[in-house]
């Protein structure tokens, strides 16, 4: 039996929502899984990349042997009933940049989880398939969003079981994500945050993520663009991200702009605008990261109302 995953990429904090905003974007890894019939040949797991978008160096950097994060969820699953994974095949074909704060860790992990799932005859229901994705990936805002699709919020019960909600988006407003040449590993962007935070700044993010729940559900531009700033993580991790200050205060002039922040873990920049000057916005990011002789990617794209899907299942 073979089964084939389509899993969206997803972007996570948005501003103000440290580790419990996630949102899928239309770009996306296949993660399929089928059994081997040869015994003794144990999990095999290969990564293809299809595109550009991933190169060679990108995927040295993906253990590919029981250290990979996607062997390490589909062990948990079948450890869950009693069971051990062996004699699989495990293909990711690539296309969500690496190392870029888009979800790409989040998406193999869905992915292998979902398409085991169905090989195993669906043991596992959401709540199980959730709560597994979030404690190997460390937190629940990607995951949720990569199997829900949309703008999801997240938290982690003491049980372990991941509550969530999706808001929807509004059409009014515009995302453009600005993918720079250079990587960022999550585990240094997360380095260099510090174990304790004034309570001052708890405070302000409190505020503002109440604030970014109320301009999404009542389409406020205004409240937004206070919604949008951070304490938590953003400040500390600027540093890692050459060009995204200069970025932001460019983008200050555009009264299109709604707000500029760090796509995940970063270095990807996620900007909120109106539909209008999306030219401009595109040149603006360009131009100033060329300066600092840095290539970007920058591409507007819709949100992915569609979570993770199967698309192929052979018997």
């Amino acid at each position: 039996m073979k089964i084939s995953v389509k899993v969206p990429a997803t972007t996570g904090n948005i501003g103000p929502g440290f580790d419990s905003i996630g949102m899928a974007l239309p770009i996306y890894n296949t993660v399929t899984i089928e059994e081997t019939v040869l015994p003794g040949t144990g999990v095999q797991i290969n990564v293809i990349s299809d595109n550009n978008t991933v190169d060679d160096l990108s995927l040295e950097h993906i253990p590919l042997d029981e250290n990979s994060i996607i062997y390490k969820a589909v062990e948990l699953l079948y450890n869950s009933i009693g069971q051990t994974p062996s004699e699989l095949k495990i293909t990711v074909h690539s296309q969500i940049p690496i190392a870029k704060g888009l979800g790409s860790s989040s998406s193999v992990i869905v992915g292998g989880l979902l398409a085991a799932n169905e090989l195993l005859g669906k043991p596992a229901d959401e709540v199980a398939l959730l709560s597994i994705a979030a404690e190997v990936e460390g937190h629940p805002d990607n995951v949720t969003a990569a199997i829900k699709g949309g703008l999801v919020l997240s938290a982690k019960d003491d049980d372990g079981r991941i509550i969530y909600s999706k808001l929807n988006w509004p059409e009014e407003w515009q995302i453009t994500l600005c993918i720079p040449d250079y990587e960022l590993a999550t585990d240094i962007a997360r380095s260099v945050l510090p174990k304790e935070v004034p309570l001052d700044d708890a405070v302000y993010n409190a505020q503002r993520l109440a604030m970014f729940v109320q301009a999404i559900n009542t389409k406020d531009t205004e409240l937004m663009k206070t919604a949008l700033h951070d304490r938590l993580h953003q400040p500390y991790r600027i540093k890692l991200v050459p060009g995204l200050e200069r970025i932001t205060e460019n983008l200050k002039h555009e009264d299109n702009v709604i707000g500029c922040v760090l796509s995940g873990a970063g270095p990807s920049i996620l900007i909120i605008s109106h539909k209008n000057g999306i030219d401009k916005i595109h040149s603006i990011v360009k131009d100033t990261w060329a300066s600092l002789n840095v290539k970007a990617e920058v591409l507007t794209l819709p949100v992915e109302n569609n979570g993770a899907e199967i698309i192929t299942y052979d018997n």
